[in-house]
């Protein structure tokens, strides 16, 4: 193997292992918030509303709405990566393997040890993830597609969309609490922290990319 064939192998190794240790990382991080009882982030508030009604697990709610939102992106003309079909398949596998076997925090200190746990630990897998640019969530991939369809900016777009999904969560069983708020208020410079932490410098001229791109001002959303 060439010296520069081996950098660009390095290069795209490291890329698929922030890929999926960011996804395997958000699934469980969504799991400690589960378990500190004190609030979810937006999407999971309506996957975990979801889950109490149908008697599904929150995984499997949760890759299938993925899926869903996914098929949204046809009349959008959103072209789904890489890392858009993982984001489907692994989250909700590592938020059911990792809600097996976590229990619910009892106390408010190891509650809120694990809500501030789970807000940190989001916003580091999704510096992981948004770094190893392998395009964005299917839902990241829905703003960013209405945003370029209406006119209407990306902001503007994300908060509709997110107060939506957590009155509806709310209104079907989901938790919303102080959690929820501390979610909204710090994932962004969480992520935008750790996305210069897990920043990928771009391969060397010739390689060969899988699926680059990443959510144009939108943060990643379960």
């Amino acid at each position: 193997m060439s010296r520069q064939a081996e950098v660009r192998h390095r290069h795209l190794t490291r890329r698929l292992t922030q890929l999926y240790g960011g996804l395997a990382l958000y699934g469980a991080s969504s799991a400690l918030l589960v378990r500190s009882g004190l609030g979810l982030e937006p999407w999971n508030v309506l996957h975990q509303g979801l889950a109490e009604r149908t008697g599904l697990s929150m995984g499997v709610v949760l890759t299938v709405l993925g899926a869903a939102v996914l098929l949204l992106w046809i009349p959008l003309r959103q072209r789904p990566g890489l890392g858009t079909v993982s984001n489907v398949l692994v989250i909700g596998a590592a938020m059911d393997a990792t809600l097996s076997v976590l229990p619910d925090a009892q106390g408010l200190p190891l509650r809120t040890a694990a809500m501030v746990a789970g807000i940190v630990l989001n916003g580091a897998a999704t510096g992981l993830y948004i770094a190893a640019r392998f395009g964005p969530g299917p839902r990241d991939g829905l703003m960013t597609g209405l945003n370029r369809r209406t006119g209407l900016s990306v902001r503007l777009v994300r908060t509709a969309v997110e107060i939506t999904v957590v009155v509806t969560g709310f209104a079907l069983g989901g938790t919303v609490g102080i959690g929820t708020l501390l979610y909204a208020v710090s994932i962004g410079p969480l992520a935008q922290v750790f996305l210069r932490v897990f920043a990928v410098l771009p391969a060397p001229s010739g390689s060969t990319v899988v699926a680059a791109g990443e959510p144009r001002r939108a943060i990643l959303r379960r």
